[in-house]
């Protein structure tokens, strides 16, 4: 569905289309190459169905949580003329013990921020969920077990999914993948 989507924007004007990610680690993809990060992997699959983008821009970095991301991006100041804005962050102010409200206020505002570099336009936003680290040998040299950290991650999790559904962007529930890392 997301794909018919972004299809359709593409036939309406076949000039390329900008894309911005926000996020954290998830979103730069650390530890791999650049090409495998998902703002490029996401490209090259939009480009397989004739939606061209050019490179997407990004605004992630390693160990931010959303208050730093809101910091960044006011900071940066992004033009607010994207045709697509993913919005993947959370893992941090989880993995730093941050209170699900804390969390859910932070996030309404990166979502309204968002919809704004859409140029309001609700539908090119898309929500990831945050991936579930709990299975990987990181997860193994932390205090909280592997359990406590998906439980965690799963209230984290609805609160995006909630917000999605509430501000009426995507939801893309890319943590059942992340499981696999197991």
């Amino acid at each position: 569905m997301h794909v018919a989507i972004l299809l359709m924007m593409q036939i309406m004007n076949p000039q390329p289309k900008t894309m911005l990610c926000l996020g954290d680690s998830y979103t730069i993809g650390q530890s791999v190459a650049e090409d495998q990060r998902f703002p490029s992997l996401t490209q090259a699959r939009l480009e397989q169905e004739g939606v061209h983008f050019k490179v997407p821009e990004i605004i992630a970095k390693t160990g931010w949580t959303t208050a730093e991301l809101t910091t960044a991006i006011n900071k940066i100041k992004p033009a607010k003329s994207y045709d697509a804005v993913t919005l993947l962050v959370g893992v941090n102010d989880q993995y730093r013990g941050y209170d699900t409200a804390v969390y859910t206020s932070q996030f309404v505002s990166l979502l309204k921020m968002a919809i704004g570099f859409a140029n309001g336009k609700a539908q090119h936003v898309f929500v990831l969920s945050i991936p579930d680290y709990s299975v990987t040998p990181f997860a193994a040299n932390l205090q909280k077990t592997p359990v406590q950290i998906a439980k965690e991650l799963v209230a984290f999790n609805a609160i995006n999914k909630r917000l999605a559904q509430q501000y009426k962007v995507h939801y893309i529930d890319i943590t059942p993948v992340s499981k696999l890392a197991l």
